[in-house]
Order: structure tokens, then C-alpha cells, then sequence
């Protein structure tokens, strides 16, 4: 939903404050995420899960998502961005120490699901926050702001592989990463703009389809999704079973991964404005086959890491950009950014189900293998990412930022 400005618009200061704030709100988000891909593998030991249902279970954080991001709407709406926030964050990271208390398959998906809806209420009140504090800063950040996420989930998932290398049990360290991140969500939310939405305004609607020029466009991204959620909960199983690789280094991966990420995204602003969004992505492609065959044809820890890492920068400014292209790609941009997230949302959520049980009736190599023929579309139709004749990016861009509060990422 896009949110109202302020009755006073904030001062040049007021704005520098919120940008560091909503950066550290975009940490603390990629932290809890960070933290739990680390002990997937150890959840799948633990209950002695087969590949199939490990796969099943890693798609209820994503259906919970689907089900929080319609209500952190509203929460907003009510509440206002600060309130909203700070709330929220809190709820996703004290959520971190729910999935490995679970005794059982079916409770580890009521767990993941709580855990998921947590994560999709504060994802889409970030993103809003970010998309406000952008529109006062004159540029474009969220680019940055999606590096900076990336980075949290590196630093919680060096502590993750700390945690296991000595040995400490999952439930322990979760509860405690858990309680760590939800105290720090108050201090972090200070100097966020505190947007409310006119008192005679509408709720905002639950849905939004895509219109037709958006479709396309969502395709890319659902080609980049495809690859991100299968490499974040996937890569390390895969290095444990396909390579051998001890269960510290099967949780490095995911550090490899997300720090590709975090890197490239930090980058990518400066990338785009230099070689424009289609040469920027379809270089980017090339990069993420290239990490898809390294996997797929990995016979060593260290090649499998090598290629999750290639497949972390060539996807990383892919949503991003896709969700700017939206913006510029018809006259309704809130309902085509809108679109292209519950395109790529979807395609998070099938991901890690797809892979499990691709895995199950072949190989996890072969899973990959449909993972790297998906990221052929980032390269091929990279083109769909382009200003429209007549439009610029930098003005578009802004237009759909003003028109869109739930680009998610």
C-alpha cells in the first residue's frame, strides 16, 4: 500500500537518521533469516526427515508469508509505519526460536508457518519504510538497502556455522539468537519516519493482480526467486549429500551464498547507472548459469560452494530490478509492482518444494540442473527490464515508489 507522507516533510537530517534506522531494520531481518538456514540440515538430521518432506516443510514459511503480508497492510494502515515496524520485527525475530523445539513433521509446519507469517508482516513494513525513506532521499537506495539485508543474513549465518562447529544444540541457539535480535528491533526502529495513513482513508485492498505488462517482467524475477530459495535452503544439504562435505562446511555454503548476495547488491546500484538495467541482468544471468553448471557438476565441497556463490551475484539485483521495470511498465505502477511480488512470492513459495521433491524421485543434482535451465530466462529475456520509449528510469523509478508500499525482498 503506498504510504502517506508526513503532515511536515522531514528535514535532511530527520531523513539520514531514517536511512541508517530502516538499514539496521533490513539487517535484523536478513539475521534471523541468516541464522535459521544454517541449522536446515540439522533440522532434517534431528527428524529424520527424507528429502520429500523436508521440502514440504520448507514451503510453509513461504505460504505464511503469503498470509502475513495482506495483514501487515492493515497493521500499518491502523498503527502507522513506526509502530507497525517496530512491532513487527520484534514478532519475526522472537519467531526464530519456533521451528526447532518442533517433536514432529506436522509441528514443524505449524512452526514454520508462524515463523513464515512473522517474516512476510515485517518484510512488506521494511520494504514500505524503505520506499518512503527513498522518495525524501532524492535517489535510489533500495538496492542498498536489499545489500544490506543480504549482509545480515551473513552475519547470522557466520554465527550459525560457529554455533555448530561447537557443537551447540539448535535449540539452544535459536532461542538464543531469537531473543538477542527481538531486543535489539526497538533500538534499531529509532528515527523511522512515522508515516500514518489519512484518518478517512480506506484499508488497503488484500489483493492485487498482475496486469498483462507486468507478466513478463515477473517471469524474470520468478526465475531469480526460483534460484534464491533453492539455493538458501537447499545448498547445504546438497554439499552434504552430493559432496560429503562435514556438516560445518555444509553450513558454510549458505555464508558463501548470502555473501555473493550482500556484495553484488551493494554494488548494484552503481552497476545499473552505468550499464542500465538489461545489460546489468543479462551479465548477471551468464554469472548464475555459470554457478548452476559448477553445481550441478560439483565433485568437491569447494566447487559447490564456488558455484552457490556465483549463483548469490548473478541473481542479487534481479527483484530489485524487476520491480522497478514494473513501476514503468503501465499506467497503474502500485498494481503491477504489486503484481510482480505475488508472482515471485508464489514462485518462493514452490522453490524449496520443487527441489525436494525433484531430489526425491531423481537427485538433488538433477533439481539444480532445472534450476540452472530457469536461469537461462534472466539472460534471454533480460530486455523486458528496460525504460519504456519516452520514460527515463530515474523518474519512473520514483513514480513507482510513490505508487507501491509492498515491493518485498
Amino acid at each position: 500500500m503506498p504510504l502517506p507522507h508526513p503532515a511536515a516533510a522531514p528535514g535532511p537530517a530527520a531523513v539520514r537518521r531514517a536511512r541508517v534506522a530502516v538499514s539496521a531494520v533490513f539487517a535484523l531481518h536478513g539475521a534471523a533469516q541468516g541464522s535459521f538456514a544454517t541449522r536446515i540440515p540439522w533440522l532434517k538430521e534431528h527428524l529424520d526427515l527424507s528429502t520429500a518432506s523436508l521440502g514440504l516443510a520448507l514451503a510453509f514459511p513461504a505460504i505464511g508469508a503469503s498470509l502475513g503480508g495482506p495483514l501487515a497492510s492493515r497493521i500499518i494502515h491502523r498503527f502507522g509505519a513506526l509502530a507497525a515496524m517496530r512491532g513487527l520485527l520484534a514478532l519475526w525475530c522472537a519467531s526464530l526460536a519456533l521451528p526447532a523445539p518442533a517433536p514432529s513433521l506436522v509441528t514443524l509446519c505449524a512452526a514454520l508457518t508462524v515463523f513464515g507469517v512473522t517474516a512476510g508482516m515485517a518484510d512488506v513494513a521494511m520494504n514500505a519504510q524503505g520506499v518512503e525513506v527513498e522518495n525524501h532521499h532524492g535517489r535510489s537506495i533500495m538496492s542498498g538497502l536489499h545489500g544490506v539485508w543480504s549482509v545480515g543474513t551473513l552475519l547470522g549465518a557466520a554465527a550459525g556455522v560457529a554455533a555448530v562447529h561447537a557443537g551447540l544444540d539448535a535449540r539452544v541457539h535459536l532461542g538464543l539468537a531469537a531473543l538477542a535480535l527481538a531486543a535489539a528491533a526497538w533500538p534499531a526502529t529509532r528515527g523511522l519516519l512515522d508515516v500514518r495513513a489519512e484518518p478517512d482513508a480506506a484499508p488497503p485492498p488484500h489483493f492485487a493482480l498482475p496486469p498483462r505488462s507486468a507478466l513478463l517482467i515477473g517471469m524474470v524475477g520468478m526465475a531469480a526467486i526460483l534460484a534464491e530459495g533453492g539455493s538458501g535452503d537447499w545448498s547445504g544439504v546438497y554439499l552434504e549429500e552430493i559432496t560429503g562435505a562435514s556438516t560445518t562446511v555444509a553450513a558454510a555454503s549458505y555464508t558463501a551464498f548470502a555473501c555473493a548476495m550482500a556484495v553484488t547488491r551493494l554494488a548494484g546500484d552503481v552497476a545499473v547507472r552505468r550499464f542500465g538495467p538489461v545489460r546489468t541482468v543479462r551479465a548477471s544471468g551468464t554469472l548464475a548459469v555459470l554457478g548452476g553448471l559448477l553445481v550441478v557438476t560439483a565433485r568437491t565441497p569447494a566447487q559447490g560452494i564456488a558455484g552457490f556463490g556465483l549463483l548469490g551475484v548473478g541473481i542479487a539485483v534481479v527483484i530489485p530490478l524487476a520491480f522497478a521495470a514494473a513501476g514503468r511498465s503501465g499506467p497503474n505502477p502500485s498494481q503491477a509492482i504489486a503484481g510482480v511480488a505475488t508472482i515471485t512470492y508464489s514462485t518462493g513459495l514452490a522453490a524449496p518444494t520443487l527441489v525436494g521433491l525433484i531430489g526425491e524421485v531423481s537427485s538433488l543434482r538433477v533439481s539444480f540442473a532445472v534450476v540452472t535451465a530457469a536461469t537461462v530466462v534472466l539472460v534471454v529475456a533480460a530486455g523486458v527490464l528496460g525504460a519504456p520509449r519516452g520514460s527515463t528510469p530515474v523518474a519512473s523509478g520514483r513514480k513507482a515508489a510513490r505508487g507501491a508500499g509492498e515491493p518485498l525482498g
